[in-house]
């Protein structure tokens, strides 16, 4: 069975190069197609693979890809993927738009639909320059319709999350199998030292809300710790005194942070969250907003607090309600949950999962397409009992 794997775009070890690592062990032969690859920052396992870039890697497209939106469909349609029987599509910007063989079967792993021309567009767009306003007015229609288009090219879908799962259903009408993403929980230990600090932590994006924790504890004058790359000069310019940027840290800086904070501080929307659970396994609650993939592993006095508004106000509340609650929770019961999400789980449900993808796909001869799949595979510790749910 000839595999290939299709993922936006290799510049980093992130949570979706994470889904493509575990792939890539699952189908040591497959071949790997993307938009643009930087070869420096991959681990040896993606090295180890046959990598395919499109004509965006010739023409600027390792600095500038996220300015190239228009091109990926191009790009992604000019791959040939002739004599391929099995294309699994890692998508979060556009991934699954490539053209399979007719006779493939064509799975997307979809860790969110494009945020910037969906749900997000709004934030994108008022964060943009003028020119910037006027080109995403002018291509978004056009690559929404082709987006959307492109769902039909897939024959199943398995969402990161349920949150991710309704998104699916919501712009595309299409079903989906939830199976969380992997989280490399062994790199995190609990530790007996508990510095007086909160910690937000991950690459700083609009929609990530860091803003309302750096005002909410410049007000509350508690220390917060922000960890990660792309802090503006204007966030920087409200932080009080007791607010400390650290940019990007290594990995053992970063489990150390994780160790000693009281809390994470997750103000965002985010599709699942893999920073939250690395926080768990460290045996330190979390502090979120109560929407989105959150909701997923931050349980109410369980594994964390929520907040139900991204207001300032609302996650001041929330720090006051951890200062009151925080010797509640267990550091070991906390590490336990996150244990449900560790990466040798994930490759073993997505193993099964596409194994009997390719059962029924081989039974109808190839071809043909299920338009629902009902038979979720996605862990959550249920609320009411402690034991674990199967649920999308």
């Amino acid at each position: 069975m000839r595999v290939a794997l299709v993922h936006y775009w290799l510049v980093g070890m992130r949570g979706g190069e994470k889904v493509l690592e575990a792939l890539c062990e699952l189908y040591p032969e497959a071949d790997i197609f993307t938009l643009v690859a930087d070869k420096s920052s991959l681990s040896k396992t993606i090295l180890s693979h046959k990598i395919t870039t499109s004509f965006l890697q010739h023409i600027g497209g390792l600095k500038n890809y996220q300015k190239m939106l228009p091109l990926m469909p191009l790009a992604l349609e000019s791959f040939d993927l002739s004599g391929y029987d099995l294309v699994i599509s890692s998508e979060s910007g556009p991934a699954k738009g490539i053209i399979p063989p007719p006779d493939a079967l064509h799975v997307c792993y979809c860790h969110s639909p494009m945020r910037y021309i969906w749900d997000l567009y709004p934030q994108y767009r008022a964060s943009a320059g003028f020119i910037g306003r006027f080109l995403m007015s002018l291509t978004a229609p056009w690559l929404r319709a082709w987006d959307v288009t492109t769902s039909m090219r897939v024959d199943h879908f398995i969402a990161n999350s349920s949150y991710v799962a309704k998104r699916i259903e919501r712009y595309y009408r299409r079903q989906s199998t939830v199976i969380n993403p992997p989280v490399a929980v062994n790199r995190y230990a609990i530790s007996d030292e508990v510095e007086d600090f909160y910690l937000c932590a991950g690459q700083i994006t609009p929609y990530k809300k860091i803003e309302l924790a750096v005002e909410a504890f410049t007000r509350l004058g508690k220390r917060l710790i922000v960890v990660g790359g792309g802090a503006s000069s204007a966030l920087k310019k409200i932080a009080g005194p007791t607010v400390q940027f650290t940019g990007v840290v290594d990995d053992a800086s970063l489990a150390r942070y994780f160790a000693r904070a009281r809390a994470l501080v997750y103000p965002g929307l985010e599709d699942f969250g893999i920073i939250p659970l690395e926080s768990l396994a460290s045996g330190r609650p979390v502090i979120a907003f109560a929407k989105g993939g959150a909701l997923e592993t931050v349980l109410e006095g369980r594994t964390g607090i929520l907040f139900e508004e991204q207001t300032v106000e609302h996650l001041i509340a929330a720090v006051e309600r951890m200062e009151l609650e925080h010797g509640t929770f267990d550091p070991e019961a906390l590490r336990r949950f996150a244990m449900e999400f560790e990466r040798s789980k994930f490759v073993s449900r997505l193993k099964s999962h596409l194994d009997q993808l390719l059962t029924a796909h081989r039974g109808r001869g190839g071809a043909g397409r299920e338009r629902k799949i009902t038979a979720p595979v996605s862990p959550k510790l249920a609320a009411s009992d402690g034991q674990l749910a199967r649920v999308i």
